[in-house]
């Protein structure tokens, strides 16, 4: 057995399939394998297929590879595994086969990897998307006390969480807005449609998670029928109704429901799944049923989305979770408090201690959470009282600066054009003048370093341009960088115009 890990070797192959003299590690074939994935398949489709592909083990002339979701398995099997075959014969003879696993239900266990890929195949399990009968679809579900049926019989969701209530959430400046649509859409008379669809956006920890939950709960408990679904879930299901070839099926019982919910939406990812998104979108909105999104940015944003299906997200009501002011990380502090002390009646937080936190911790809920968590512990554990400086040690990890601005390709467009007395258009365009060029790579060059975006989307985002183009400007900036100072202090001040 070969494990990825160990320093075991086996001999090599070249890319013409001679023997390459000396023997290389698994790990070192490995690596030679995803070089050439990425060159052969581009960054982009590299990046967001098999990023987090990686080997365990070569035994007996297998391959087991793990990913970390069901999604991807199923994805890179039906698309792109004999492409992964091809590429890791050529450089490793003795590998005839490849097997992927889920490592989240296998771990790292190659013989338990083994086992699931030869044991004959069990009845499918309630939270896989099978075929229950021709013709019918389940969407991907994890069973629970939570999920309800109601009308829509097997059609599934994700399970809503019961603590995530319009009665739990907490209502503060940032967050009313959101507040009252959402409360509006889930209380509508007679099953109103309004408001379609409801769009919310905002970063990690801020509350539109619980306001799709709320709503869920609310609308359900009216008797209709509800779904609520994550991006990956409803990736997921799309797939492996193609692959069971009851796609019709699985889009009929979709439209049949009367709130589709679906959060972090930004990840829907793949041209063909990003087409019957659109299609479910208009068809539930044309049939008279509502909609609830939520996403970590506005629909114009979401560069990855077909711009008929961000058009029509831009068509209902956007609405923006900011983040948590200082009144209300004190009401969520306060409030978890008094929750925890119906079971710790010892524990006490003084309103200075509470006050600090609030001040201190700035980032999201998910973090004033964490602080109570930590507080809770210390008193529990140590059967001291809550000081300001016990206080101090126990957040000390969770406090952080603010989180920098998102910047986008166009604001950074606009400025270097700004800067350098060029337009917009001139920067897009195909002019190769000097005056034209070097702002056009300085922009390139921030669009990588500022914004999460791929080579070949920032290209597409500089009139079409191939990703070599992107990187050639990269890295010519970067070398300028370290021999013009005059050029370092302008970009440098560039950048801080950007991100204030």
């Amino acid at each position: 057995m070969y494990r990825s890990d160990d320093h075991r070797t086996y001999a090599a192959s070249s890319e013409n399939g001679m023997e390459v003299p000396g023997e290389q590690t698994a790990a070192e074939v490995w690596a030679r394998v995803k070089r050439r994935l990425r060159a052969e398949l581009g960054e982009d489709i590299f990046a967001s297929w098999f990023g987090r592909l990686e080997l365990d083990s070569v035994i007996e002339g297998c391959a087991y590879l793990t990913v970390p979701t069901r999604f991807l398995k199923s994805w890179i099997e039906s698309h792109y595994a004999d492409r992964v075959l091809a590429v890791y014969r050529s450089e490793a003879g003795n590998v005839e086969r490849i097997s992927i696993g889920v490592r989240s239900t296998l771990g790292r266990d190659p013989a338990a990897q083994r086992r699931a890929s030869e044991a004959p195949r069990p009845s499918p399990a309630p939270s896989m998307a099978m075929p229950t009968s021709p013709g019918e679809i389940k969407l991907p579900s994890s069973p629970g006390p939570q999920e309800e049926r109601g009308e829509s019989g097997d059609l599934g969701g994700a399970p809503l969480d019961p603590r995530l209530t319009f009665e739990s959430f907490i209502v503060g400046r940032s967050n009313a807005l959101a507040h009252a649509a959402a409360d509006r859409v889930a209380h509508a008379q007679n099953g109103q449609v309004i408001y379609n669809p409801l769009y919310l956006h905002a970063g990690v920890g801020l509350g539109k998670t619980h306001l799709l939950h709320a709503i869920g709960h609310a609308v359900r408990a009216q008797g209709r029928r509800v779904i609520y679904l994550t991006a990956d879930r409803f990736m997921y299901g799309f797939v492996a109704s193609l692959k069971a070839q009851t796609s019709l099926a699985f889009k009929e019982r979709l439209r049949g429901i009367d709130l589709l919910i679906i959060d972090d939406v930004q990840f829907i990812q793949g041209k063909q799944i990003q087409q019957e998104f659109g299609h479910t979108l208009n068809a539930l909105i044309d049939a008279g049923r509502q909609i609830v999104i939520a996403a970590d940015r506005p629909p114009a944003d979401l560069e990855n989305l077909d711009e008929r299906v961000r058009s029509r997200l831009a068509g209902g009501l956007v609405v923006e979770v900011s983040a948590l002011d200082e009144a209300l990380r004190t009401s969520i502090l306060t409030t978890r408090i008094e929750a925890l002390r119906t079971i710790h009646p010892s524990f006490e937080v003084g309103p200075n201690v509470i006050a600090y936190v609030a001040r201190a911790i700035t980032a999201n809920g998910r973090d004033l959470e964490g602080a109570v968590n930590r507080l809770l512990a210390h008193a529990t554990l140590t059967g001291s009282a809550i000081t300001l400086e016990t206080a101090e040690t126990a957040i000390r990890d969770l406090v952080r600066n603010r989180e920098p601005k998102r910047v986008k390709i166009e604001d950074i467009q606009k400025l270097v054009a700004s800067r350098y007395n060029v337009s917009r258009s001139d920067i897009l365009s195909e002019r190769r003048t000097a005056a034209v060029v070097r702002p056009r790579q300085i922009a390139m060059y921030l669009s990588k370093v500022l914004t999460l975006r791929s080579l070949p989307e920032i290209g597409r985002r500089f009139g079409g341009r191939d990703h070599t183009t992107v990187l050639h400007a990269v890295r010519k900036i970067e070398k300028a960088l370290g021999e013009d100072n005059a050029l370092s202090d302008e970009v440098e001040l560039l950048k801080r115009m950007l991100q204030e």
